[in-house]
């Protein structure tokens, strides 16, 4: 009984590695390909009601960024590589990018 039970669930996080669908592909992607294009970034700042200053900045940049890849090969090698299929449309032909 336990064997199996142990096979389960040692198959589960591998299971979290196959193919996803294309179009999850591309959500999942788009994020990457927009890193590869600039770095991405908040800064905060405020007073609270103690009158304690507050700060925050995060800074997110990307291998691929500093590598100097065009966003659009991140885009196509990452679709593939999650969903073993091209992309649908290039990337800069998306509506939603602003590149």
């Amino acid at each position: 009984m336990r064997a199996p039970l142990a096979l389960l669930l040692l198959a589960l996080p591998l299971a979290a590695c196959g193919p996803v669908s294309r179009e999850q592909a591309e959500r999942d992607c788009f994020a990457r390909a927009w890193l590869a294009k600039q770095p991405r970034g908040e800064v905060g700042a405020g007073i609270n009601s103690r009158g304690q200053t507050r700060s925050h900045l995060k800074l997110e940049v990307s291998a691929d960024y500093i590598q100097g890849r065009d966003p659009s090969a991140v885009y196509d090698s990452c679709v593939y590589q999650k969903s073993g299929q091209l992309p649908s449309q290039p990337l800069y032909s998306r509506p939603d990018w602003k590149g």
